[in-house]
């Protein structure tokens, strides 16, 4: 007789989904209008931008790897978005422009990684105050977009009967699908689970561990851009400001979708749903009225402590279990 089993890796994932439905069913239950499928659609359409970035984020900590320059990034594409478009050039030639910047800085700062051996934490932080910097130099007030295509992207409803979301929702389902794909089903992902479980072993089996570590960080700027670009949809702006302590976000919606710190193990999905706790977490403050917005950050910062140290314990057990199997 076969007993079923699930394997252990996905019990953070199951965590964080059962989390999320948790949340959802004490907002209905406790906020009259909460339980509204378009409550659930806003988080799409509120977050979408944090949800291509998280996508990049879950590849560089898969690699055991982290990009602190997210944010920047995002205010650095925002910012050159706008001044081209002040000075009236077509967005048939802004979006790729804006689109190379992240992908530019990936490249530099994973060839530095890997070349120089340098900490990802350190290289990442330089890029972050280079982008920022870049953003300023370039104006310290914020440039209004009015141009007619992003003004049609930013207002453009797309209706399910009487329920809607934007364009920007659909382009981030887009890139999720496609990470999907590119995580569980090319020779990259597989590459990129390899040298997050481990590095040394990944060397030795002869996998492409420089080349897939500076593809990772190229990955993880164009998300970035991308998201600069949704962003730009979302508030019709450019400032040096904009994004500023969403890198913190997104690792923590990466690491509460149950993606480990140390690489090796997590899910894209997982940390899309990340992305709703976030935003659920935010949408339970404002039903309530009476709380302060500064709880969305004491809310998450406990429940990243929690998962944090869950991993820490599944991982601790799991070594043990291990150890105790090799003895007998």
């Amino acid at each position: 007789m076969m007993s079923w089993q699930l394997n252990k890796k996905y019990y953070p994932l199951l965590v964080t989904i059962g989390l999320f439905i948790l949340m959802f069913l004490y907002g209905s239950i406790n906020y009259t209008g909460f339980a509204s499928p378009q409550v659930v659609l806003n988080l799409f359409i509120d977050n979408a931008f944090l949800i291509i970035v998280a996508v990049g984020m879950t590849f560089v900590i898969l690699s055991g790897g982290i990009d602190l320059s997210v944010g920047s990034v995002i205010a650095l594409t925002s910012m050159v978005t706008a001044i081209l478009l002040q000075a009236n050039v077509s967005p048939v030639i802004v979006i790729p422009a804006a689109l190379l910047i992240g992908p530019i800085l990936g490249v530099m700062m994973g060839s530095l990684i890997h070349f120089y051996n340098l900490q990802p934490f350190i290289v990442t932080l330089a890029g972050m105050f280079l982008a920022r910097g870049l953003s300023y130099v370039i104006s310290v007030e914020t440039i209004a977009v009015s141009d007619p295509f992003f003004q049609f992207m930013a207002n453009t409803k797309i209706y399910f009967g009487n329920f809607y979301i934007s364009i920007s929702v659909l382009i981030a389902l887009a890139i999720v699908a496609a990470a999907i794909f590119l995580a569980h089903y090319t020779k990259f992902g597989r590459n990129v689970y390899a040298i997050g479980g481990n590095e040394q072993s990944a060397l030795l089996m002869g996998l492409p561990v420089g080349r897939t570590k500076i593809l990772i960080y190229t990955l993880s700027g164009f998300c970035s851009s991308l998201a600069g670009l949704v962003f730009t949809f979302y508030m019709l702006s450019g400032y040096g400001l904009h994004a500023n302590g969403l890198e913190l976000d997104a690792i923590a919606a990466v690491v509460i979708g149950g993606t480990l710190l140390t690489g090796g193990v997590g899910y894209v999905a997982g940390s899309v749903v990340g992305v709703l706790i976030l935003g659920i977490i935010q949408t339970l403050i404002v039903f309530e009225g009476t709380l302060s917005s500064w709880w969305t950050k004491i809310a998450i910062g406990v429940l990243l402590l929690l998962f944090i140290v869950f991993q820490r314990l599944s991982s601790v057990r799991g070594r043990s279990k291990s150890q105790t199997v090799t003895q007998h």
